[in-house]
């Protein structure tokens, strides 16, 4: 059924925020950081995938995703809804029933046999896609889900996640120069602002995480192995 209500932005990102709390998706830890793929520590972790086991708040964040995109973007304004591999596909599914509209997936490379293929489902030539994946952190993912699309002939101007990082300047730039837009419930920031109202965490782990989310790159550099040079 396609959500009717339309809270406001402010609240979606508080609620967004609370229930990721709420479900233990969010881990903060700067005595001893998360270290990130790249080898660059991190007090922050976030696991949107949990949200998938709850569903009354798996519904709640479907419903906003779907009317965030519909606000922004358009009623009317697309014929499919694409999934990036693998945290992506259930979240896209979840909003293509919502809207009413078809559902693929984007494999992240081709699967190497048979069709060889990176698209799974029906996606024609013509066809305006959502992109749908859990989080974005930097944007540079989704650049090579969004050509996949395109090489189908499908156009994909749009990407909707849950959870967007809002700390690395330059993502949206970066997204729109490849003639991306991004939507997304909340950030960090939301976060943060959300786990102090709630006291979720001590004062020194929270001023520790708000320095790392003002400085991020600062913050790695001082505290990465020295035999890393990566940014993530």
């Amino acid at each position: 059924m396609i959500p009717t209500a339309f809270p406001p932005r402010e609240e979606i990102a508080r609620l967004t925020a609370r229930m990721l709390l709420e479900i233990r998706a969010v881990h903060f830890n700067a005595a001893e950081p998360f270290i990130l793929a790249s080898g660059l520590p991190s007090p922050t972790y976030i696991d949107c995938r949990k949200l998938i086991s709850y569903p009354r708040i798996r519904s709640a964040l479907m419903d906003f995703l779907t009317v965030t995109v519909m606000r922004d973007a358009g009623f009317e304004a697309f014929d499919n809804i694409a999934g990036g591999e693998t945290a992506g596909i259930p979240f896209a599914a979840l909003v293509a029933e919502r809207m009413a509209l078809p559902m693929t997936y984007v494999r992240k490379k081709p699967k190497g046999y048979g069709r060889n293929a990176r698209i799974e489902g029906a996606m024609t030539p013509g066809q305006r896609v959502l992109l749908v994946e859990d989080l974005t952190t930097d944007g540079g993912s989704k650049l090579s889900f969004v050509d996949a699309i395109r090489e189908t002939g499908a156009d994909c101007a749009h990407t909707a996640v849950i959870f967007y990082y809002g700390i690395f300047p330059g993502t949206e730039e970066r997204l729109a120069a490849h003639g991306v837009t991004l939507h997304h419930l909340c950030t960090w920031w939301d976060v943060l602002a959300e786990a102090r109202a709630q006291g979720a965490f001590d004062a020194a782990t929270l001023a520790e995480v708000e320095a790392f989310l003002t400085a991020p790159r600062q913050w790695q550099e001082a505290r990465k192995p020295a035999d890393v040079t990566t940014a993530p």
